[in-house]
C-alpha cells in the first residue's frame, strides 16, 4: 500500500491544483434554439422562478413530462434509457459557464458541430446548489456568494432542443456549504471537533444517512428538471493526511469505506433507475490499476458492479514519473490512458461486467506542467481509449474553455 499512497497523496495534491472554477463571464444574451432564442440562464441575484413540480413518479411518467417530442426525442430516449449504453461523448460545463447565456451558446455550437453529443454541467458542486431548488427544505443549501442557474428546464430544454443529453454533477461528500448549515453531518476530529482537510474545508460523513438522503432527492429533482442522467464527483472520503488529526465517522458501525460506497452507489442506482436514468461516478483514475482499495475509499470491484457508468480520471498529468514504465507521463497521453483504460477493461471482464459503455473516463483538455496540451494530445487520449475497447469519454477543463480542443474532434456526431 506504499506505493498506491503515494501515487494518492501526489494525484490529490494535483487534482486540487485543477479543481478551481475559473469562468465567471456573466453575460445576459439568449442561446438559440429551434423555435425561436430563449433567454435561459442569469447571473447571481434579482427574483428566480419556480421550477415547477418535482415529485417523484415512474420513468414513463417523467419522460412524457418532459415534453420531448422535437426532431431529437426518440435519440435522447435512448441515450437516456438506464438499460442502454449509449456512447456518449461530452464536455464538462462548470458552475460559471452554466450561467452565462454566451458561453452555453458557444458550447452547444460546438455540439452542433462535432461529435460531442452531451454536456456535463455543476448541479451542485463546493458552493452548493447551482439552482433554485422547488423543496424548500433545501432553499438554503444555494449558493448565495457565487449565483444559480436561473431557469433550468429552459436550460436543459435547450440542450434537448440541439439533440444534447443533458448529464448533471453532483459534488458528494466534499460539501463545506452543508457542513457549515449541518455540522452533525461533519467528519469529526479525536477531540469532537468538526475535522478539516488542508485548505481548511468541513467535508460531509458519508456515513450519515441524511447526507444520502438530501444529494439523492436533488438528484431526483434534477431528473423532472430534464436531466437525463446523474454523475456523482467526490464519491470518496478526504485523504487521511497524517499531518491532520484522525478522521473519526460518528455512525460508521463498522462498515468499510469501500463498502459504505458502494451501498450508497447502490441505493443511488435504485432510486434513479425508478426515475428512468443513469447513475454514474467519477473515480481516480488509479482505481483502474490499484488492486486493494484506495485510502479515500473507492475500489474498484466494490463499486463498478453497482453503476452505470464509471468515470476514471486518467489524466496523463496526475501520475508521478515511471508510472506504466513512462518516464514522463504528461507527455506521453496514449501511453498513460491506454493502460489505464485497459486496467478498467480487465477487471470488467472478470466481474462479468458486459455493457459495452460501462467505462467513459475523463481526458485531459488542460495545461498542469510539460509539454502544454493542445488537440493533439486529445486525439492521443481518444485513440488509446478505442483501443481499450470503449468509445466513450468527457473532456475536462477547469475553466470549460475548449477553443484550443476542438480541431480534435470529430466533424460529425454519431
Amino acid at each position: 500500500m506504499r506505493r498506491s499512497s503515494l501515487f494518492l497523496s501526489l494525484a490529490c495534491l494535483l487534482l486540487a491544483a485543477c479543481g478551481a472554477d475559473t469562468a465567471r463571464d456573466q453575460d445576459s444574451l439568449a442561446v438559440a434554439a429551434p423555435g425561436g432564442t430563449q433567454p435561459i440562464v442569469d447571473s447571481a441575484g434579482g427574483s428566480l422562478p419556480a421550477v415547477g413540480d418535482t415529485t417523484r413518479a415512474p420513468a414513463s411518467a417523467v419522460a412524457s413530462a418532459r415534453g420531448d417530442t422535437g426532431p431529437h426525442a426518440a435519440r435522447l430516449a435512448e441515450w437516456r434509457n438506464p438499460a442502454s449504453s449509449p456512447v456518449i461523448k461530452g464536455l464538462y460545463v462548470n458552475r460559471f459557464a452554466a450561467h452565462s447565456t454566451r458561453r452555453m451558446q458557444w458550447l452547444l455550437g460546438v455540439a452542433d458541430s462535432t461529435e460531442v453529443n452531451a454536456l456535463v454541467i455543476d448541479a451542485k458542486d463546493e458552493f452548493g446548489l447551482n439552482y433554485r431548488p422547488a423543496n424548500p427544505a433545501y432553499q438554503k443549501f444555494l449558493s448565495k456568494e457565487h449565483g444559480v442557474i436561473r431557469d433550468v428546464k429552459a436550460l436543459t430544454d435547450s440542450l434537448h432542443a440541439h439533440g444534447v443529453l443533458a448529464i448533471a454533477r453532483i459534488v458528494l461528500f466534499k460539501d463545506p456549504n452543508a457542513a457549515a448549515l449541518h455540522p452533525e453531518w461533519t467528519i469529526r476530529g479525536p477531540d469532537g471537533s468538526v475535522w478539516r482537510d488542508e485548505k481548511g474545508h468541513a467535508w460531509v460523513n458519508p456515513y450519515h444517512r441524511d447526507v444520502w438522503e438530501y444529494n439523492l432527492s436533488v438528484a431526483e429533482e434534477l431528473v423532472a428538471l430534464g436531466f437525463d442522467e446523474i454523475q456523482w464527483d467526490y464519491v470518496r472520503f478526504p485523504e487521511p493526511y497524517s499531518r491532520l488529526p484522525k478522521q473519526v465517522f460518528p455512525g460508521d458501525n463498522g462498515v468499510s469505506k469501500p463498502d459504505n460506497l458502494a451501498n450508497f452507489l447502490k441505493l443511488a442506482q435504485a432510486r434513479l433507475h425508478k426515475v428512468g436514468v443513469r447513475s454514474t461516478a467519477d473515480v481516480f483514475g488509479l482505481v483502474t490499476t490499484v488492486q486493494g482499495p484506495l485510502e479515500i475509499g473507492q475500489h474498484w470491484e466494490r463499486l463498478a458492479p453497482v453503476t452505470d457508468v464509471m468515470l476514471p480520471m486518467a489524466y496523463p498529468s496526475h501520475y508521478p514519473r515511471g508510472s506504466y514504465g513512462v518516464d514522463r507521463p504528461n507527455a506521453e497521453p496514449y501511453k498513460i490512458m491506454k493502460a489505464a483504460i485497459d486496467g478498467a477493461k480487465r477487471r470488467n471482464d472478470k466481474l462479468g461486467i458486459t455493457a459495452p459503455e460501462h467505462v467513459r473516463p475523463w481526458i485531459q483538455a488542460f495545461n498542469l506542467g510539460q509539454p502544454p496540451y493542445d488537440h493533439t494530445h486529445v486525439i492521443e487520449q481518444k485513440r488509446a481509449i478505442y483501443d481499450a475497447g470503449y468509445k466513450g469519454w468527457v473532456l475536462w477543463h477547469p475553466g470549460s474553455r475548449y477553443e484550443i480542443f476542438v480541431p480534435g474532434l470529430e466533424r460529425t456526431r454519431n
